[in-house]
């Protein structure tokens, strides 16, 4: 719970600083993962990720979700909440959950799709592969 604070409100001190034009955002060279989201969004997403370049189980959930299922999950396409607030905001309801099952998994594993949008629409989706920590959006 600490953790999560103290990442909320560095990021929070972060982009108040930023806004104020006093700090630059690093655009080339190494920069940690943790400092290397792309703050031009209103959201914060770690940039894009290509539809082939996907793991193939999350290939299929993108393939249920355009055919509007069946689902393998019972919680797949419900609300995602954005508490995190990584992805844009957005009215609650807009974004909906999917899993994408993880091989060897005892559990829905930590691999999910949230898409942004009508059900079926697959042009305003995210991949996360470390439950909701981070994002990236899904492109062809």
């Amino acid at each position: 719970m600490a953790r999560k604070w103290l990442r909320n409100g560095a990021l929070a001190a972060v982009l108040a600083i930023g806004s104020l034009g006093s700090i630059g955002i690093v655009t080339g060279g190494f920069v940690p993962s943790a400092f290397a989201r792309d703050y031009s969004q209103s959201g914060q997403i770690e940039g894009t990720i290509a539809v082939r370049q996907l793991p193939p189980e999350a290939a299929k959930t993108l393939n249920l979700i355009a055919a509007g299922g069946p689902y393998p999950y019972p919680k797949d396409g419900v609300v995602f909440g954005n508490f995190e607030r990584l992805l844009p905001r957005q009215a609650r309801g807009y974004y909906h959950e999917y899993t994408v099952p993880t091989p060897r998994a005892k559990n829905r594993g930590a691999r999910r799709i949230v898409c942004g949008g009508p059900p079926k629409q697959v042009d305003n989706c995210f991949y996360t592969d470390d439950h909701y920590n981070s994002f990236k959006r899904i492109v062809e």
